[in-house]
């Protein structure tokens, strides 16, 4: 009776390097998934910090400012980090700089203290943002297979759960700054193991040493896209529950459901989108979902009723998820220098919106602030279709 043979070493290293290559696909979603843990967390918990610090809502909306400002301000250290660290240590480096950012946030005893934490939140997770962005279109780019809406999408699921879970410790009575600190130790372990196995180049880019750089030429319409797509997701974040609760009348457990109808309806269009891609285009999608988003929002501004403005959101959610995975795509694409100047211009968007949205608010009122929202998705449409470099 023959006897069986014993793996030869060659086998085995045949079979550890397919199972390393398994693992290495997970690498980049575990990142997304949680850069959405990190930024839920933090948008749960800025009602606890506020109290905390005892900041009036015209000051916090300066604090929130802040964090567009970092974001804006990150080109250079994002740019300058790529091209000399390559995107998988970039996001190693700015990942764990953004839970001690976090950290610092929920300590932060006075108001000028949380500014400047938040300022940093913005440059930090501005960073990590271009990095993973970055390493995944280098990846499109090598594999030939889209799949930055997928990403996006697990973003999204990591932000609902991070909000999801600042929802629970606020009800526990737990103190945002405990709360960081119980996240901040498993997050970094999850991130230095995601980033062994990130299969991605340490070689950097050779970047322009500019404080900041406006994208040129085709690749300024990305810039303008990623600028609108900010601006009016910032918005809608902002301004959707408020909408609910003045023009409504709904209660402080309805008016939150605005903002979670839009964000579940855009995370499910993301997991699709690569899919729909293949088949339609880019330009196409964005173009057509933008406009869709637009007549989500006129229906919610017209709705009859809290219930109905509901599923405008969610509609505007639809339509409007694929704008910043195929920005992104289409920016990284170009490289890390297109990206980073892409993205910089794109969060500018979240440092307007908030106060330009509430500035209509109290000049007209919400139903046309809202409304302006919807002239936005309608106007992302317009760029989309002359965007050449949306493919």
């Amino acid at each position: 009776m023959p006897t069986p043979s014993r793996p030869t070493s060659t086998t085995r290293a045949i079979a550890r390097t397919r199972s390393t290559a398994q693992a290495q696909q997970y690498a980049l979603p575990v990142l997304f998934a949680l850069f959405g843990v990190i930024m839920g967390s933090w948008a749960g918990r800025i009602p606890a910090m506020a109290e905390r610090v005892h900041v009036s809502h015209s000051a916090l909306s300066m604090v929130l400012l802040c964090g567009g400002l970092g974001a804006v301000l990150s080109y250079p250290i994002s740019s300058r980090m790529m091209g000399s660290l390559g995107a998988r240590k970039t996001l190693l480096f700015s990942g764990l700089a953004l839970l001690c950012v976090l950290i610092a946030i929920g300590v932060a005893p006075t108001v000028p203290l949380l500014m400047m934490a938040v300022l940093s939140l913005g440059i930090t997770a501005s960073t990590f943002d271009v990095a993973i962005n970055s390493a995944a279109t280098a990846r499109e780019k090598a594999s030939g297979k889209s799949e930055l809406s997928k990403l996006h999408g697990l973003g999204c699921a990591g932000g609902l759960a991070g909000a999801t879970l600042g929802s629970l410790m606020a009800s526990l009575h737990i103190a945002p700054a405990t709360h960081f600190l119980m996240l901040a130790a498993p997050l970094a372990i999850i991130l230095y193991f995601a980033f062994t196995l990130l299969d991605a180049d340490d070689v950097g880019a050779t970047v322009e040493k500019k404080s900041f750089s406006l994208p040129r030429g085709p690749l300024l319409m990305l810039g303008v896209l990623g600028f609108l797509g900010s601006m009016a997701e910032g918005s809608i974040a902002d301004w959707s529950g408020v909408f609910l609760k003045e023009h409504f009348g709904a209660s402080d457990g309805l008016a939150p459901l605005a903002l979670s109808c839009f964000s579940v309806m855009m995370l499910l269009a993301r997991l699709v989108g690569d899919k729909l891609k293949l088949r339609y285009g880019a330009r196409s999608l964005v173009t057509s979902g933008s406009m869709l988003g637009a007549a989500g929002l006129f229906f919610a501004v017209l709705s009859p009723n809290a219930y109905f403005a509901l599923f405008g959101f969610a509609v505007a959610g639809m339509g409007m998820a694929l704008v910043f995975p195929f920005v992104f795509s289409a920016a990284g694409a170009q490289g890390p220098a297109a990206l980073a100047g892409v993205a910089s211009m794109a969060y500018s968007g979240s440092l307007m919106g908030p106060p330009v949205i509430g500035a209509i608010a109290q000049g007209m009122g919400m139903q046309i602030a809202i409304a302006y929202v919807g002239g936005l998705a309608a106007l992302i449409a317009y760029v989309a279709s002359r965007a050449r470099m949306l493919k």
